[in-house]
């Protein structure tokens, strides 16, 4: 027998993959519209959704995600910056992968310390 918490949790991963799918679908004809329907907020929408659903009324937790989120922007931006740096210097997958990663990382790191600090 299924649960609400199964259906809950089914739901969201059905909604994420689709999102995800529906992104490399569209890449192959359209990709900056892809990209672009990859970065909106539509994510963070579902997110804010699902917190709320789990935990109504935690304006305090919804403040600190979705403050996450905007300083979050950041290393986000760097990892597809140095990714668009080397795919114009013709960079491997796994070369644009690993060196966007380190980078994404190391900023990511320096976002929550600075998070946490507040």
């Amino acid at each position: 027998m299924l649960t609400k918490e199964t259906l809950h949790f089914a739901l969201k991963l059905g909604m994420t993959i689709a999102i995800i799918v529906g992104c490399s679908q569209i890449a192959r004809r359209l990709p900056t519209l892809a990209g672009l329907v990859a970065t909106a907020p539509i994510t963070t929408l579902i997110v804010l959704l699902w917190i709320w659903t789990d935990n109504p009324g935690d304006y305090t937790l919804m403040q600190d995600y979705s403050k996450g989120v905007l300083w979050g922007i950041i290393p986000s931006t760097l990892f597809f910056g140095v990714a668009l740096l080397c795919f114009y210097k013709r960079m491997s997958i796994y070369a644009v992968l690993a060196a966007s990663s380190f980078v994404w990382l190391a900023a990511a790191a320096v976002h929550q310390w600075l998070l946490g600090k507040h």
